[in-house]
């Protein structure tokens, strides 16, 4: 990811955070014929141990050749949108300004190890299952159906955990624009009807403020 030192995202907490707000991850890995395996999934963050922890369908290619492959990359993407030169009031003054696009990700890098144990595996799905329904007003648990049907549903796929040993970090949020410029992206973000809009102006805010 090429990022430079203007846009760089270090701190892990900040990190953790925009890993644990996405809704879905890419998994990439390196594949045959000179392109890489993808698989979009949600991903289990263990911070203390350095683990992201995930499961695919055993009848995706991808599970074979993540094991041949050995390592991973997991991509995180946060807030993200269009930024119009319109927005700058510099562009008023001299007219040099061009569109941008302000986002932020995160990868995450390191060795993957393949789970098939079913005692693991359904520690896999229950953990990712229990964050999921949190926010429900009667969660779900796994325990819920039947346990035959389960061990059945586990035998289906095949379990992983990708061992952080590069956390990389971006969030383009206009810190290279003067302040006034910064301010006249924000306004018009928050003031666009798309909620991924408000979302990026509440981020390019929390930059602002240190956060």
């Amino acid at each position: 990811m090429y990022n430079p030192a203007a846009f760089r995202e270090d701190r892990p907490e900040i990190l953790h955070s925009l890993i644990r707000q996405a809704r879905l991850a890419l998994l990439v890995s390196n594949g045959a014929g000179g392109v890489p395996d993808i698989t979009h999934l949600p991903l289990t963050l263990d911070a203390g141990a350095g683990l992201l922890i995930g499961h695919l369908a055993r009848a995706n290619p991808h599970a074979a050749a993540l094991r041949e492959a050995g390592r991973a990359i997991a991509v995180f993407r946060g807030a993200e949108a269009y930024v119009s030169p319109n927005w700058y009031p510099s562009k008023a003054e001299h007219h040099r300004v061009v569109p941008t696009w302000n986002y932020e990700a995160v990868h995450a890098e390191g060795p993957v190890e393949i789970i098939e144990d079913p005692v693991r595996l359904h520690a896999i799905v229950s953990q990712l299952t229990e964050e999921k329904e949190a926010s429900q007003p009667r969660p779900w648990s796994v325990a819920d159906a039947p346990e035959p049907f389960i061990a059945g549903q586990l035998k289906g796929i095949v379990g992983f955990t990708l061992r952080i040993e590069l956390l990389t970090g971006k969030r383009k949020l206009s810190q290279n624009r003067a302040a006034p410029d910064r301010d006249g992206a924000t306004a018009g973000l928050a003031a666009s009807e798309d909620p991924r809009d408000r979302a990026t102006a509440a981020a390019m805010r929390r930059m602002a403020e240190g956060g």
